[in-house]
């Protein structure tokens, strides 16, 4: 059969086009859904963060329900994400989202066992994409500036180690091996740190050194603080007193020094990442329209709210605990905003098929 000439050519179906192009790190909304819920239930509101978890839940089975469609139609635009410096990173959202919704079940429902069974799927899907991830980053070739080439994505390396290590501390107690899964998390925890150390040392010299245009900013450098205040949370979980916590004995002064340093550097970020972004949309008058990114700037808000509750909790500095209060109230605000964007990106996207449809 004769192929059409291009000005006949059918036109494409927008939902198997939107499938083949969906972006890997949407598994954000999951992070920053389930960790807003957990900075309010530790502020008392078991009804807010009740509600987020049951959104929370649907929208994990959905987003993989999305990831498995595009692998089975789409697998070459999958692998192309995967093996690419600039999205490659935002698959390990996957591995976080995980454990957020893990934590989710052992802190408010009355399923914790579940949280289990999601830590090792975390667990297997690290091994699996970190490995592969870092291997196509490693082998393949042309490999692009380090300024078109590593943005703040990168650092969800970090935020995926350190989430099996703050899941990993909760779900330890059910496992019959407790100490060695307390002690695979303290692992995770040093790994995280080491990462982000290698990591920023990058972020920073494209930052200081290399040209940096507004739309360059994008809200993953939010993860800039983001990775610090999970490396934090994980510092303080693993600080926690708990029935196997003598394993990890020899290793808490090393623990406490290092995750007051991660609470401070997280901090120094704040207002550097909020005049970044006054630049960004102030002066250099780039439109605030929605972007499924955005979710990587509500995820570390709420981070930095749990953080530095179980921070304050376990060191003992109730004078901190102002902070998690005000930074729950932002993170709550910036998901709502980011939602509203995100139902009215599905309104237009359904309107457009409709009329789509309409004139086919």
């Amino acid at each position: 059969m004769e192929a059409l000439p291009p000005t006949q050519m059918a036109p494409a179906d927008p939902t198997a086009t939107w499938i083949k192009n969906f972006p890997p790190g949407y598994f954000a909304l999951v992070m920053a859904t389930g960790i807003v819920s957990l900075a309010w239930h530790f502020q008392g509101f078991p009804s807010i963060a009740k509600v987020l978890f049951w959104f929370n839940l649907p929208a994990y089975v959905l987003l993989w329900a999305l990831t498995l469609i595009r692998f089975c139609k789409f697998r070459a635009a999958m692998i192309d994400d995967l093996t690419s410096h600039a999205r490659g990173a935002t698959f390990l959202t996957q591995i976080a989202a995980t454990c957020v919704l893990g934590k989710q079940f052992v802190l408010l429902t009355t399923f914790p066992a579940v949280g289990k069974w999601l830590w090792l799927l975390a667990l297997l899907l690290w091994l699996v994409l970190l490995y592969a991830f870092f291997t196509a980053m490693t082998v393949l070739e042309p490999k692009p500036k380090i300024e078109h080439g590593i943005n703040g994505a990168w650092l969800l390396v970090v935020v995926a180690t350190e989430s099996l290590c703050t899941l990993g501390t909760m779900v330890a107690p059910s496992f019959v091996r407790s100490d060695l899964v307390l002690f695979l998390s303290l692992v995770a925890y040093v790994l995280g740190a080491m990462f982000y150390i290698i990591l920023i040392t990058l972020i920073l010299y494209r930052w200081f050194f290399r040209s940096m245009e507004a739309n360059v900013l994008t809200p993953p450098y939010w993860i800039n603080m983001g990775a610090l205040a999970i490396t934090t949370l994980a510092g303080g979980r693993l600080l926690t007193p708990s029935p196997a916590a003598f394993i990890l004995e020899p290793f808490k002064p090393f623990v406490t020094g290092f995750t007051i340093f991660f609470w401070a550097t997280a901090t120094w970020w704040i207002p550097l990442l909020i005049i970044v972004g006054i630049w960004r949309h102030g002066f250099q008058k780039l439109p605030l329209t929605y972007d499924p990114q955005y979710w990587s700037l509500v995820f570390p808000l709420g981070m930095y709210s749990v953080a530095t509750f179980v921070f304050a909790e376990v060191l003992k500095l109730p004078f901190l605990h102002v902070i998690p209060l005000v930074f729950a109230i932002a993170a709550l605000v910036a998901w709502a905003i980011t939602f509203v964007g995100l139902i009215r990106q599905i309104g237009a996207f359904v309107n457009a098929n409709r009329r789509s449809g309409s004139a086919c």
